[in-house]
């Protein structure tokens, strides 16, 4: 599987979601769709509780949303999740994680902790996990009064043309590198985009709460090294300290394996050549793939020879399949991570 950005590996993007990219920038910004199950280009509705006017300063400058926004597009790989968190269906979002061949409905509404959200919301895919930059064509016939495009790749030119079509919110300005915020960060900067930033607060604090009790119950994690992993290209791929899936690691307690930033360069994984192995033989890793591609690592000699390996200290995550552990954890939103805290504790204790 690939890694999305926000989780799988087909091309560098996947890797982040989980392996949760190339055109798109991160930048979070709603509005409510279409509570229509089978017109995602109906009338929806505003999100109650917003204050506005309101300005959100971002990567491309800043953008002035008057009212409260009725049609929203997510053009980020995780921007809908954030936007369910506080009360707006997206008419249209990024297709993360591709449906089996032939199967329905789209995987990406019936994670466990979005599916009662969309409830019977069907939204427009207005880009696929791998493509270069979302269709804008697609976007324009939604008729969005707000394009939020935070988790995402969008350039300035990309950026340009939304801009053209609606009131576009890119990625926080503080960003260095797409994928690099915290996620506290995109969840706030989203919300304000609503009008509802004392709500996005409020959220993350109570996320915050969770991983705080996960990392005062678990004391012993502390003192070890920990690094999530992805089978990738036939090469183990680690992510670093400040991927969602880094930072979640440190959220709970263990220290980040920050010798792979090193190499990463700017990016939210690296590819390790065989001399660089050695980066993952910390006290814990967490290997995010489902079945097929974790049963290929077991064989992979370098990967089973490393000192973690032999003594049992790995923990294997499925990532879309199953619990779908790995996806939570890639996706790192308002709505993943309470579910993704509790499976990576389990799992860490499982092993410990």
């Amino acid at each position: 599987m690939p890694l999305h950005r926000s989780t799988r590996p087909t091309s560098w993007r996947r890797l982040a979601a989980v392996l949760s990219a190339v055109t798109l920038g991160v930048a979070l910004l709603a509005g409510c769709g279409s509570d229509s199950s089978d017109d995602p280009g109906g009338d929806g509705q505003a999100a109650a509780g917003g204050v506005f006017p309101v300005t959100v300063e971002h990567a491309f400058g800043s953008t002035k949303i008057t009212e409260a926004p009725k049609r929203v597009v997510s053009v980020g790989y995780t921007d809908d999740q954030a936007l369910l968190a506080l009360g707006v269906k997206p008419v249209g979002m990024v297709d993360q994680y591709p449906n089996p061949p032939g199967t329905s409905p789209d995987i990406n509404t019936q994670w466990p902790w979005v599916k009662d959200k969309w409830g019977g919301t069907k939204p427009e895919v207005v880009m696929n996990n791998g493509d270069t930059g979302p269709n804008f064509e697609k976007i324009a016939a939604l008729r969005p009064d707000l394009i939020v495009a935070v988790y995402s790749e969008i350039d300035q030119a990309a950026y340009d043309k939304l801009s053209k079509i609606a009131p576009t919110v890119g990625r926080t300005k503080a960003e260095k590198e797409p994928f690099s915020a915290p996620w506290q960060d995109n969840a706030v900067h989203i919300a304000k985009a609503l009008g509802k930033e004392a709500e996005g607060v409020k959220l993350v604090q109570g996320i915050q709460a969770k991983l705080d009790a996960a990392r005062k119950a678990h004391p012993e994690f502390a003192g070890q090294t920990a690094v999530a992993v992805s089978w990738y290209k036939d090469s183990v791929a680690p992510f670093t300290t400040t991927d969602v899936r880094g930072r979640l690691l440190s959220g709970i307690g263990f220290k980040g394996a920050t010798e792979v930033d090193k190499i990463a360069g700017g990016k939210f994984f690296t590819v390790l050549s065989p001399e660089r192995m050695d980066l993952i033989d910390v006290d814990r890793i967490f290997v995010i793939n489902d079945k097929a591609d974790q049963e290929a690592l077991k064989k992979f000699q370098l990967f089973t020879n490393l000192a973690a390996v032999k003594g049992g200290k790995v923990s294997y995550l499925l990532d879309s399949e199953g619990p779908a552990v790995g996806a939570a954890m890639s996706q790192g939103t308002l709505l993943s991570l309470p579910y993704a805290i509790d499976e990576l504790v389990k799992a860490a204790t499982a092993s410990a």
